[in-house]
């Protein structure tokens, strides 16, 4: 785990300024004292005060606490000091998440009013009585949301979202007793797009193979709702999701078997309608979605009718069960230098694949595949194989040389300094505000679903559905910008260090690359190299700061048997075509020696 810097941050707000009392600057001030008191002289120089001023404590939506707790992620501190727990939060789930990711992040945190210090053991008692009442208050929110779900459930409703494949989601206005008119949402299948999960689950049934399904879907060209390619990943959603299932009798069994909350009696699983699944999965934020046992459950009769058999999609739950412990598992360890640089020139990533093969030198033979190549069965990608031990041995070397152009490199990349940073520095800004609104957002969401018990089946109830619904859909767009903004800054994470770091690494990589171990060659090639593109023929090697867009790619027509020369007048750019294909025949094994 990565240590935190020795510093400490010192955070003050006050609602309005009065002149007198606990000012910012007395916050301030008492804060030093207590550094100096606890820490030692030399900590006061090293705090660094963020402070808030006209700003409440009702919410977390403050701009220099949103700057310390964007350093505080980065670890540039060992410890927050505060003089009054309120000056953080009046909010006890604000405080409580707050203390939860410190901890994570091995952050202490003082409040010196209150003598609350979690580096004491004291201080992380309070924090564990804390953390108790924020469990059960947690569990009691937990409890009354599943109380509402099951509610819901019973009328078999959609409630918000993207629609499953070949479903829409249509309104419906229903007037209740009292006359008043509420809206809900029901699924309505799509005639053209209804026919694609049938054809999923009928070669599903047929091969017993996610991969085979796979590639026969890329074969045809068949695409999902948001317009990509269907993956394994997106063809096993399709085929764990029980709203295709008919609901009749064997779906009241498989259900009931499996100890799921059914919210309807066996008589009414006639086989007119579809499943709905309320409480399938956990979506606990940051981390990766987790299907929950069937015994989670809740299952209700929907609106919509069913699509596939439920013999069949038993059937294929069955198969999926079995088929968990044949799945596909790269090898952890292996001598490819290329994995996650090198990509096929039809936009796909390539792989190392060992053979049982070695060099005479004893090293194992492998080579780069097309992810696309192998998912489509040649269908939509045919290009060569890509021989790893060659093109890792030419990528090395042509590196090597690199020092000849390094100042033309180096040039490039001091231009294109400021772009780097400064909007790694506008990335983090904007994903600070994101977070921010996404947590609101949560808050408010949570609060609405609490409210729903209360005000039971009044003229409110259809508008707080509808509000969540829509804060719910605000949140999915906030998540995927978020993914966004985190990749763009990783990529662009060059800091004034490691510029130097290059600088030193091209002075140094003809003397000491040799001497390597396989970790320390791929995180060598990393600071200079930013992608592999391979054409099925030449391997060109894209440097930081250089535009892919400007490579010259051999049509499809004539990339066999085609070899460009090995050049290297554009070092920016593509610094090297290197013909690395693997061999058809047989012999290419020796092939690898000759030119190892």
């Amino acid at each position: 785990m990565q240590k935190n810097e020795d510093m400490i941050a010192i955070y003050s707000r006050k609602s309005k300024f009065t002149g007198k009392g606990e000012s910012i600057g007395n916050q301030v001030d008492l804060c030093k004292d207590y550094v100096r008191n606890m820490f030692g002289e030399g900590y006061v120089d090293r705090c660094v005060v963020f402070e808030d001023e006209g700003f409440s404590g009702g919410n977390l939506k403050r701009p220099d606490f949103q700057k310390m707790m964007a350093d505080v992620r980065k670890r540039k501190f060992k410890a927050i000091v505060v003089y009054r727990l309120d000056r953080i939060s009046r909010n006890i789930s604000d405080f409580t998440g707050l203390i939860d990711e410190l901890t994570k992040l091995d952050v202490s945190f003082v409040s010196i009013r209150e003598q609350f210090d979690t580096s004491t053991p004291m201080g992380r008692a309070m924090m564990f009585i804390i953390s108790v009442f924020s469990q059960l208050e947690r569990e009691t929110i937990a409890e009354r949301i599943r109380d509402n779900m099951h509610e819901l459930a019973k009328t078999g409703r959609w409630l918000g979202g993207n629609a499953p494949t070949g479903f829409k989601s249509e309104p419906v206005s229903k007037v209740n007793v009292d006359g008043k008119t509420r809206k809900s949402f029901k699924l309505v299948p799509i005639p053209e797009e209804a026919e694609i999960p049938k054809m999923i689950f009928d070669l599903y049934t047929e091969t017993d193979s996610l991969t085979a399904v796979e590639a026969e879907m890329l074969r045809r060209r068949i695409k999902t709702k948001q317009g990509k390619d269907f993956t394994r990943f997106a063809i096993k959603a399709i085929l764990q999701n029980p709203v295709y299932m008919v609901a009749d009798e064997d779906a009241y069994h498989y259900f009931t078997e499996r100890e799921a909350d059914v919210c309807f009696d066996r008589e009414e699983f006639d086989g007119t309608c579809g499943i709905m699944a309320y409480n399938r999965t956990d979506q606990e934020k940051g981390k990766a979605t987790v299907l929950l046992p069937v015994s989670e459950w809740i299952i209700a009769l929907g609106q919509h009718p069913g699509l596939v058999p439920s013999k069949q999609w038993i059937k294929v739950q069955e198969s999926l069960d079995r088929n968990k412990s044949k799945g596909y598992r790269k090898p952890r360890n292996n001598e490819a230098l290329l994995t996650g640089l090198l990509f096929c020139s039809c936009g796909e990533r390539m792989y190392p694949k060992l053979s049982q093969r070695k060099t005479a030198d004893g090293q194992p033979i492998y080579t780069y595949v097309c992810k696309m190549k192998e998912r489509s069965k040649r269908e939509r990608c045919n290009r060569r194989n890509a021989g790893g031990n060659i093109l890792d041995a030419a990528i090395i070397e042509q590196i090597k040389s690199l020092r000849e152009h390094d100042s033309s490199f180096i040039t490039q990349l001091e231009k294109n300094r400021r772009f780097y940073t400064g909007n790694r520095e506008q990335y983090e800004t904007q994903l600070a505000d994101l977070r921010a609104e996404y947590g609101e957002n949560e808050k408010t969401i949570n609060g609405l679903i609490d409210s729903m018990g209360m005000i039971g089946e009044s003229i409110a109830r259809p508008r707080v559905l509808k509000r969540i619904e829509e804060l719910s859909e605000a949140n999915r767009e906030i998540e995927n910008r978020i993914h966004e903004l985190e990749g763009l800054t990783e990529a662009n994470a060059l800091s004034d260090m490691e510029f130097d770091l290059l600088r030193q690494m091209l002075s140094m990589f003809r003397i000491s690359i040799d001497g390597m171990s396989i970790e320390e060659k791929r995180a060598a090639i990393r600071t200079v190299v930013h992608k592999v593109i391979w054409d099925g023929v030449n391997a060109h090697v894209v440097l930081f700061g250089a535009d892919e867009s400007d490579i010259e790619f051999p049509d499809m027509d004539d990339r066999l048997g085609h070899q460009d020369e090995i050049s290297a007048e554009e070092p920016l750019e593509a610094f090297a075509e290197v013909d690395c294909g693997e061999p058809e025949e047989e012999n290419f094994a020796e092939d690898a020696r000759n030119s190892l």
